[in-house]
């Protein structure tokens, strides 16, 4: 009776909608209980804003809940399945070493996935252990806070607990479990799936179910599943053209990681960039480049092409105009996405208004520092700060020609020179989540469970937008090295 008190009291309010879709979408499971899991993070804020009691996550029934030892009321764990095109090769997949607890509904009546990553394995792990390794688990807390304080949307971290186990991947490793909140987990693999393995009143059951979920305000009388496709792909332009924005590279952009709320999902190989270079790859599995920095958008693209196709069915009863009606919606991506990112970087440099020539003095500039390998985020900070000597472009002849140029089309807006530096302080953060920043906080914690490192950093990371003393450690750039960073899945 005291375990249910406890759990109850810690604000629990499950629905389950997505168990109510057809039994095929996912199989019910229950997590594999853990040895003796220990809390060692809390993301306090987000907890509080889904309307949980902070004293009750942190007690040991609290800690149990998100190591998947029990239960809380009112939830019904699952495992969505889903399929998905990795590096461009078709697969059957689904949730291998994820549950989804349920679907808290906030103080606001707002509907949150509340999934635990690395609980056990399922029908879709796949020869899998079907858990997750400390460092990985860190990461995704670390990078997608960092993601949602610089504005952009994501699924959040709300704890992470260690489990007492090892799990055995190059080496022993210390287990862990995250709790990921998400406005959702449909992803376009989900529609993949129940296109390729469903019938199409699936497909139709599972585009009626993401409308209502992501996008009620359809009109009735309008093309509700060509609207689908439409508010998805606005939403992913928007989405991409801010990592490219702030040099986010996701690093493993298969279907089954582009979530149709727009949020960026599933944290793997991810990392950010350092010197601006299109074709700067981190991922260790990304061998040929197909996820590089600079290929983004258009694998965007073809992923949503991925999508279209699963709804032709529904699009229209004549395949060939179902086919112009996907092919007329994707088409529209490649101008919003660069509406988006020409938008986003004419606020990086302080403009308001619209001039034929922007583009060719942004391109301009970052052709300077792809040459030059000028620190991307480091460039613009100094820039917004007149400190030309820090860009890692003055001296030249060209970067001289360029700053008269930019500084006459400043010139040329109605806007006072306060208002453009007001503009740029906000649209260019002065921390990323920095990769040498990251590791050393990961080791920290795996090596010697020194959490204090990870702390500061995540302290440091909350207020990207400050450009305060107490940042600049945080902006530097790591000693030159022989070795290229690489990141990994953590599977």
């Amino acid at each position: 009776m005291t375990e249910n008190k406890a759990i109850i009291d810690a604000g629990w309010n499950f629905d389950n909608s997505y168990a109510r879709l057809p039994n095929s979408f996912f199989t019910r499971q229950s997590p594999t209980p853990v040895r003796s899991p220990k809390l060692i993070l809390l993301n306090d804020s987000l907890a509080t804003s889904l309307g949980l009691n902070i004293q009750a996550l942190k007690s040991k029934d609290g800690t149990a809940v998100f190591a998947g030892n029990q239960i809380p009321d009112g939830a019904l764990p699952l495992a969505q399945a889903y399929a998905g095109h990795q590096f461009g090769y078709f697969t059957m997949l689904g949730d291998g070493r994820a549950l989804l607890l349920g679907e808290q509904i906030t103080p606001l009546s707002e509907r949150v996935d509340i999934q635990l990553k690395g609980s056990g394995r399922t029908p879709y792990s796949r020869r899998g252990d079907g858990r997750a390794a400390l460092g990985p688990m860190l990461r995704e807390y670390i990078i997608s806070e960092a993601m949602h304080v610089l504005g952009i949307a994501t699924t959040r971290s709300l704890a992470v607990v260690t489990t007492g186990e090892s799990v055995i991947r190059e080496t022993d490793l210390p287990g862990a479990i995250l709790t990921r909140v998400a406005a959702s987990h449909l992803r376009v693999g989900t529609f993949q799936y129940v296109s390729n393995w469903g019938t199409a009143q699936d497909v139709r059951t599972l585009a009626d179910y993401t409308l209502q979920r992501h996008f009620p305000e359809v009109d009735p009388d309008e093309h509700r599943y060509l609207f689908l496709l439409q508010q998805v792909i606005k939403r992913q332009a928007e989405l991409i053209a801010k990592w490219q924005l702030v040099g986010f590279i996701h690093g493993v952009m298969n279907t089954d990681n582009m979530a149709l709320s727009g949020e960026t999902i599933d944290y793997g190989p991810c990392a950010f960039m350092d010197a601006y270079d299109p074709a700067t790859v981190f991922s260790s599995i990304d061998q040929q480049g197909r996820y590089a920095y600079g290929n983004q958008p258009n694998i965007a693209a073809w992923n949503l092409a991925r999508f279209a196709e699963t709804l032709l069915p529904l699009l229209h009863e004549d395949k060939a105009q179902a086919i112009k009606l996907a092919e007329d919606a994707i088409s529209e991506f490649s101008d919003l996405y660069h509406h988006h990112w020409l938008a986003g970087m004419r606020a990086k440099l302080g403009i308001f208004n619209e001039e034929l020539q922007d583009e060719s003095l942004i391109k301009d500039l970052l052709g300077m520092m792809q040459k030059n390998r000028a620190d991307y985020t480091n460039t613009f900070r100094a820039l917004t700060f007149d400190k030309l000597e820090d860009t890692g472009l003055s001296g030249t002849a060209e970067f001289a020609q360029w700053h008269e140029l930019w500084q006459a089309r400043l010139g040329r807006q109605q806007e006072p020179k306060d208002s453009s530096h007001q503009l740029m302080r906000s649209s260019n953060p002065a921390i990323i989540p920095r990769n040498h920043r990251v590791e050393e906080a990961l080791e920290a914690a795996v090596l010697r469970e020194d959490y204090s490192v990870m702390e500061r950093l995540l302290d440091v990371l909350s207020r990207p937008y400050a450009h305060s003393p107490e940042q600049a450690d945080y902006s530097t750039l790591p000693e030159p090295s022989n070795c290229s960073y690489r990141t990994f899945c953590g599977t």
